[in-house]
């Protein structure tokens, strides 16, 4: 089985790297191939807030409604990017915003 791998910044990195996650730490150009490859090589994908908030609308919604692998937005440990507002994510992937 694959092992998890989380994408976010490097002091959040360390944490899940001592719990056993591979991490990936792009730089803001290399970011969505970073997830891409990661999704492909995975069990499980965890993205900080902070990198979700750079990813396009439409990358991040077909993103986290994978199925295989799971993709999920953590909070982010700076506290500088807020998690996304549940009800709307699950609004425009269902695609009934208002």
């Amino acid at each position: 089985m694959s092992v998890p791998c989380y994408i976010g910044d490097e002091v959040s990195a360390m944490a899940w790297r001592l719990a056993g996650l591979r991490v990936q730490i792009p730089k803001r150009d290399e970011l969505l191939d970073a997830v891409r490859r990661s999704c492909d090589q995975s069990s499980l994908v965890l993205l900080s807030a902070a990198v979700a908030e750079q990813l396009p609308g439409s990358e991040l919604d077909a993103l986290l409604a994978r199925t295989t692998p799971p993709v999920v937005i953590v909070p982010d440990m700076r506290g500088q990017a807020p998690l996304p507002e549940l009800a709307t994510r699950l609004r425009r992937q269902l695609g009934v915003l208002e």
